[in-house]
């Protein structure tokens, strides 16, 4: 009991005070779970804070268009997640009466829950002895325990939640659980820990063999896929024209400006993407580059265009993805970050 020990005394001492810390509500601790996923703490807590001032209970978030709550999640990335809290704020009042589930098993069913996520939310919900595996904890055990088996991979993973619940301090799996993460997040960092103030220095494999910035492993990732996009921006008036994303690619029911995607820049593309233009909204059409962007997504990364139309004309019954809004009202739609930026630097 020495590492968990130490783990408790350390965490009752270094804490943060976080607002999801201070209930046991399931509801409210699956918001912080959910939203803090690929997130840093400082990042996600206005996050927090905006969705339970808006949703209260999960009854409130069942009840809320699926545009305001992508309008509320905009800047967070991952907008599935956003898509899965609405889903499952649905089904939890539909199925489960309006109460969240606070036992693993149910909530593993839920979408967007995964075996890490329904374990911290039956552990600090209900003191269900679940053990929590995320990449705080992860990196804990391989430096202590110097395993040097990938993090990403099917044995590495089997391997890390079989010694993370052997390691599970059950008289409070709550208290554990918040105190590994913890720990993982502010003392064992990912970069340059500082260990000589660690209280496990003394046992820790890796700072005994020189392998602090070695371990965890994991495997190499995919090349991300670059995909080229132009943006046509026409505005008359008040209004700009913009799409509503279809489902089948990055971005579903967020809202951009009419696209053309092209295999790359080249010169050769750009005479594709000027007959294209042409084609759909006329001979007269004039086109003029405005800016580029790179945007970085998890797998992809997105190189685009902007241009400006002009004497262009649109043929509605076959672009019924198209529609002219105002400026007013693009404001209250979720668009993608690229979008918004680009907006909030040209007009």
């Amino acid at each position: 009991m020495i590492f968990q020990n130490k783990l408790i005394t350390w965490y009752l001492i270094h804490k943060r005070d976080l607002p999801w810390r201070h209930t046991n509500d399931a509801y409210v601790i699956w918001l912080s779970e959910i939203i803090l996923q690929q997130t840093r703490v400082e990042q996600g807590l206005p996050y927090f804070n905006k969705f339970l001032e808006n949703f209260p209970t999960v009854t409130d978030f069942a009840a809320a268009s699926e545009a305001k709550v992508l309008k509320l999640w905009q800047g967070l990335g991952y907008y599935s997640r956003g898509r899965n809290m609405h889903n499952t704020a649905q089904i939890v009042v539909n199925n489960y009466n309006g109460i969240f589930p606070t036992l693993h098993d149910d909530l593993i069913k839920l979408k967007g829950i995964g075996e890490y996520t329904a374990a911290a939310i039956s552990s600090f919900s209900s003191g269900e002895a679940r053990a929590v595996v995320d990449g705080n904890v992860f990196r804990v055990l391989a430096r202590y325990y110097g395993i040097d088996t990938p993090i990403n991979s099917p044995e590495g993973k089997k391997q890390f939640f079989k010694l993370a619940n052997e390691l599970l301090y059950t008289e409070d799996p709550a208290l554990y659980n918040q105190a590994i993460m913890e720990f993982g997040a502010i003392q064992c960092k990912p970069k340059s820990p500082d260990c000589s103030i660690c209280p496990l220095n003394i046992e820790c494999y890796a700072l005994k063999n020189n392998a602090v910035g070695q371990l965890p492993v994991k495997l190499a990732k995919a090349e991300k896929k670059h995909r080229y996009f132009n943006y046509l921006v026409s505005t008359v008036d008040d209004k700009i024209l913009v799409r509503e994303r279809q489902a089948g690619d990055i971005w579903q029911h967020l809202y951009d400006f009419p696209c053309i995607e092209t295999t790359g820049f080249s010169t050769e593309e750009d005479e594709t993407l000027e007959f294209t233009v042409k084609s759909n909204f006329g001979g007269e059409t004039e086109i003029t580059f405005i800016s580029y962007k790179k945007h970085v997504l998890t797998h992809q990364i997105i190189h685009v265009r902007f241009f400006a139309l002009k004497n262009y004309i649109f043929n509605f019954n076959k672009q019924k993805e198209l529609n002219w809004v105002s400026f007013n009202t693009l404001d209250e739609l979720p668009q993608p970050n690229v979008i918004r930026n680009f907006i909030e630097e040209n007009f």
